[in-house]
């Protein structure tokens, strides 16, 4: 049996954890309270998920809540509302609960004090008294000699006599991890060799903090050991801690599991992702009308893990390639900007699948309602054949859902109000090239298309003297749409259809 642990870069706030079983499935995945998902811990979770599905493994949701002064109300039903959407839910979570509950940490305090309890009779951990004041001192110091603040392990050397009397004068108390010198080098699945020797830099570390709540370190030592992971994959700031929890490990006297350490998520300019950028928020970019098969195939295409980058991969593809050896070092670059075309593809996919299309049909008909409401005077815009038809004519032209509420394609759902006199000043044949156009709508012809419409439009024109094909187009586009821009003027017969076109026109041009 072997097992697989994933989890996040600190960058986002969120720590992840994954693990896999193939042969009796099941994983998990870990993340903190801290906020609402963003970019950065989709990524992960992406990267979890199809490395589990990969290794036929299940994908399992924990919690991470145990600095209580940064959890975020409503956090936690976010993020699996969020992991839903994006089409990768976990099998087992707080939500849907599992063999492994709780999957709060919140709610497993007793696990981790019973673990650290076992540190401190071991030796390997100690009471540490010394009050915030003085730990701020020692910081303070540290920075005005240009010196990384550290704890000076005061407390280290306490005898228990002297532990004893403190704890009997009920003075407040951390516990602390003994940090050995001889950290011995590992492996890590993506950097190769590596070793910090994490005592001639840093203090000893708190696990157990005063309120009984563990620090980051013992919580997910503690929890991957009971859930048995051997894999764990995380963000690649976490590489210089891995020493300080292989210490963990061997303290306890549990077998470690292997270290990957993914490269961070970048902004195109190799900026930091920040959470004060509104649109790293994957629940605003829902809102925004992004799909989630592009957010996760934008951030597998700049990453890395596959053997080639390109548009278009749906989530089975991402599993079927996802490889962890082909992980890069260096880290990611985002470029939002082309996101928009990468929700065109998807776009385009779903409205091309039949089934999919009727939900979007749906989607389009309550954008309309809210967005139009009473200016819909004709209701038979809101008819599904009417809908769908909009959609397979503007596939390819449009890269979200909500542009087609856009005030560009308005006029697909209320009827403009243009002035006769307007008109004219366009082209002194307004009237002519109306009654022209309505009789060519009125031909019976198979199937009405855009190709089609726009020859017999082009050779219309030539029948008119005095007047050209552009300006001709000018006038029937704001006949058609009260707008100067937008798609050409055959589609948008085509879309409007036979009867609301030849209205249109006949209210605007020959009134």
């Amino acid at each position: 049996m072997w097992r697989f642990s994933f989890q996040l870069e600190q960058q986002t706030a969120s720590d992840y954890s994954t693990r896999v079983v193939p042969h009796v499935p099941c994983s998990s995945f870990s993340m903190c309270c801290a906020g609402f998902l963003h970019l950065g811990g989709l990524r992960t979770a992406l990267y979890n998920y199809i490395f589990a599905k990969k290794h036929q493994g299940s994908f399992i949701l924990r919690l991470e809540d145990t600095d209580q002064s940064r959890v975020v109300p409503g956090a936690a039903e976010g993020i699996e509302d969020m992991l839903e959407w994006a089409g990768i839910p976990p099998e087992e979570s707080p939500r849907r609960g599992g063999p492994a509950a709780p999957y709060q940490q919140s709610q497993r305090l007793n696990l981790y004090r019973e673990a650290a309890e076992l540190l401190l009779e071991k030796g390997a951990a100690y009471r540490c008294f010394c009050p915030p004041q003085r730990l701020e001192l020692l910081k303070k110091e540290a920075l005005r000699n240009r010196q990384t603040p550290r704890y000076d392990n005061r407390c280290r050397h306490l005898s228990p006599k002297q532990v004893a009397e403190k704890v009997s004068q009920g003075a407040d108390s951390v516990m602390r991890f003994r940090l050995e010198e001889n950290s011995e080098p590992f492996c890590d699945l993506i950097h190769g060799w590596s070793k910090h020797v994490v005592a001639s830099v840093e203090g000893d570390p708190v696990i157990l903090k005063s309120d009984g709540f563990p620090t980051y370190h013992l919580a997910n030592v503690v929890d991957d050991h009971v859930m048995g992971i051997s894999h764990v994959l995380r963000g690649a700031e976490w590489l210089i801690s891995t020493s300080k929890h292989l210490l963990l490990y061997r303290a306890f006297g549990w077998d470690p599991p292997q270290f990957g350490h993914l490269p961070l998520l970048l902004n195109k300019d190799g900026s930091k992702l920040s959470k004060r950028q509104g649109d790293i928020f994957v629940e605003q970019l829902a809102q925004d009308g992004w799909l989630p098969e592009a957010l996760l195939d934008i951030m597998t295409n700049c990453g890395s893990g596959f053997a080639d980058n390109r548009m278009g991969r749906t989530l089975k593809e991402l599993t079927e390639e996802f490889n962890v050896s082909r992980i890069e070092r260096h880290s990611a670059l985002l470029d939002l900007e082309k996101l928009s075309e990468f929700n065109r593809i998807h776009l385009t996919r779903r409205i091309e699948d039949d089934l999919q299309r009727q939900e979007l049909v749906a989607e389009v008909q309550a954008s309309v309602e809210e967005t139009y409401g009473s200016q819909v005077v004709d209701r038979e815009v809101l008819e599904k054949s009417y809908v769908e038809q909009v959609l397979l004519l503007r596939m390819g032209h449009i890269s979200r859902l909500k542009d087609l509420v856009s005030p560009k394609y308005s006029f697909l759902w209320i009827r403009p109000s243009v002035p006769h006199e307007e008109l004219q000043t366009i082209s002194a044949e307004a009237d002519k090239i109306g009654r022209l156009v309505l009789r060519l709508l009125e031909q019976p012809v198979a199937a009405l298309t855009p190709e089609e419409l726009g020859k017999d439009l082009r050779r219309l024109q030539e029948q008119i003297s005095g007047t050209q094909y552009s300006g001709m187009m000018r006038l029937l586009r704001l006949a058609l749409s009260g707008q100067k821009e937008g798609p050409s003027v055959a589609e948008m017969m085509v879309s409007l259809g036979r009867r609301e076109a030849s209205a249109r026109i006949q209210r605007a041009l020959c009134s």
